[in-house]
């Protein structure tokens, strides 16, 4: 015995915005505390404590790590905000 089954599929047009994702990479420096740097993280990036601190010790550790990704526009304020805290930050 043979069963057939027709499916009816709708199709919807999605539109799909083509944003570059950036990152936010924070830099070791001689200056900020373990303290500040997880402060300015969860403060600034949104990060649990867990995150910030798994950054700062990676930051410590290997100079530097991406902090936050995302598109230009959120990460941009985001970065402002880093430097003027005294942190060493880059946008890519």
């Amino acid at each position: 015995m043979i069963i057939s089954s027709t499916k009816t599929q709708s199709l919807e047009k999605v539109q799909v915005q083509d944003e570059t994702l950036h990152e936010i990479i924070l830099y070791n420096d001689e200056v900020n505390t373990f303290d500040w740097v997880i402060e300015s993280l969860m403060e600034v990036c949104d990060h649990t404590a867990e995150q910030a601190e798994q950054c700062s010790i990676i930051v410590h550790h290997k100079g530097k790590c991406a902090v936050k990704t995302g598109t230009l526009k959120d990460l941009e304020p985001k970065c402002t905000n880093l430097l003027e805290r005294g942190l060493s930050a880059e946008l890519f």
